[in-house]
């Protein structure tokens, strides 16, 4: 026998017992997936620790209510010019600064033009201090907020969880017919930074050097 013959030989052997445990052994399904419970957080204790996360990052928190969010807005763009602005079309007019242009109507060559882009988000991550966008019609498409130099994000108290697992679970797609693809996402831990091969900072290499994240919280002072 060759040693061609005798390598295919122990494959067939081997194929045949794998085959007879097999049957004589019903493989059990993996186990369904199921959200871990426990206790729930108190959503000021993660508001709270949300914005001490997002702070250590360099970018810089404003907490208000409802009410404040188009001043708080208006104060992180006070230093740019309107026309260099832009929003996605499905932010909410009240947080729509006045004269911001359609995001989501820029070409290539007018996206370089854009100083800052406000957007909401989908979720927030208490422990990681990171906001995650999923680019529906109040974030717009991916680019809008990687080329503009300044990126205002809106975060909903109510939309914190507690860690990346949560965070997860928030992001999870519905299943069943007539269920959407996942969309893409993109996580923001603070400004874009990164380092050298001298470990030198350096930001806005790959996305916003400033991050604006207005907290709207019930009960923060407005503004």
């Amino acid at each position: 026998m060759s040693g061609r013959d005798e390598v295919l030989a122990r494959v067939r052997a081997a194929l045949r017992t794998a085959e007879r445990s097999a049957s004589e052994h019903e493989l059990e399904p993996p186990p369904a997936y199921a959200p871990r419970v426990r206790p729930a957080t108190d959503p000021h204790e993660l508001a709270d620790r949300f914005a001490e996360r997002v702070a250590d990052y360099r970018a810089t928190v404003v907490r208000t209510d409802e009410a404040g969010v188009a001043e708080a807005v208006s104060a992180a763009l006070a230093d740019l010019e309107p026309a260099t602005v832009a929003a996605p079309a499905g932010l909410p007019d009240a947080w729509r600064p006045a004269g911001a242009r359609d995001g989501g109507a820029l070409d290539h060559a007018e996206l370089q033009t854009i100083g800052a882009i406000v957007t909401a988000c989908r979720t927030g991550i208490a422990e990681t201090g990171t906001i995650v966008l999923d680019h529906g019609p109040d974030q717009g498409p991916r680019r809008l907020t990687l080329v503009p130099d300044r990126h205002v994000c809106v975060v909903r108290a109510e939309q914190i969880v507690d860690d990346v697992d949560d965070g997860f679970v928030a992001l999870r797609p519905e299943t069943g017919e007539g269920a959407a693809h996942a969309p893409p996402l993109t996580f923001v831990s603070g400004p874009s930074a990164t380092s050298d091969i001298e470990l030198q900072r350096v930001e806005g290499v790959h996305g916003p050097r400033t991050l604006v994240v207005v907290l709207v919280q019930p009960g923060a002072p407005p503004g």
